[in-house]
């Protein structure tokens, strides 16, 4: 009887040992298993870009994407209110800026890894207008025509493109001329909306606009000379709050590499050196 009751007690024992051993088995299994699903997991880049770039970003995302694993999530605005966003706890990973003065506006508020702006391309401004727009044949003429009522062109307080396009107009003496036309828009991106829209003839846009493929189907365009507006030298800064900073930084350095300079002309931008 004693040895029946020991018996039953340690079959018990070795059952509890048994349901016990599996369930820790089973946790590890699941643990195991979430690790290696985090792992797989594609990282994330959160890129805060101008709106310039909203042409040739996803498709320099794709690549990079292609390349590394690494998933680009862009937000595209005006240089300046990006930067805003971002001086008000805005989590972005990298800023590609329009210009030079906003990163460095970061810098200066210590909210960046990057020790100064680092330029990864030159804007080219262009004017724009739809083919059945009264302004075609396309010239800069076109700009004081009498046909031309409407000229789009991006606020110079928060665009980089519209800061040029404005000295671009002084430089042509062209300011007090058509004052009266312009018709503002937030950033270079409606600026040219405006222009396919029809509500205005023509738009003061970016080259990387102008020469994606829907915008060059639709219109045509000319180049300001490059003497005639400041050099719309395109930079960008790692931010401090990133989580992702060597993956930003990364990035980076993909883009201002060799090959994929060579690369920008294609898409509407000059090599930044």
């Amino acid at each position: 009887m004693k040895n029946s009751w020991f018996s039953l007690g340690y079959r018990k024992a070795l059952s509890a040992c048994a349901v016990s051993a599996l369930s820790s088995l089973f946790l590890i299994v699941i643990f195991a298993g979430s690790l290696a699903a985090h792992a797989q997991s594609p990282k994330e880049l959160h890129i805060a870009a101008a709106a310039d770039l909203q042409p040739v970003l996803p498709t320099l995302a794709a690549q990079y994407e292609q390349a590394t694993g690494v998933k680009i999530i862009p937000s595209f605005g005006s240089s300046a209110t990006l930067t805003q966003q971002i001086t008000n706890g805005d989590p972005q990973d990298l800023f590609l800026s329009a210009d030079y003065v906003h990163p460095e506006q970061l810098v200066a508020a210590n909210l960046t890894a990057s020790h100064a702006p680092v330029p990864y391309a030159r804007g080219v401004l262009v004017l724009w207008a739809r083919k059945d727009s009264p302004a075609q044949p396309l010239s800069l003429d076109a700009l004081t025509s009498p046909k031309v009522q409407k000229i789009a062109i991006a606020n110079g307080l928060h665009a980089p493109y519209g800061l040029a396009a404005d000295k671009a107009l002084a430089s042509l003496g062209l300011t007090d001329k058509v004052a009266s036309k312009l018709v503002v828009a937030e950033n270079i991106g409606q600026t040219a909306q405006f222009a396919e829209s029809g509500n205005a003839q023509v738009g003061i846009i970016s080259l990387t606009i102008a020469s994606s493929p829907h915008y060059r189907d639709l219109g045509t365009f000319v180049r300001f000379q490059p003497q005639s507006y400041p050099e719309i030298r395109q930079c960008a800064v790692v931010l401090k709050s990133s989580k992702n900073q060597e993956e930003a930084q990364k990035f980076l350095d993909w883009l201002t590499s060799k090959s994929v300079q060579e690369s920008l002309t294609k898409f509407g931008l000059d090599p930044a050196n």
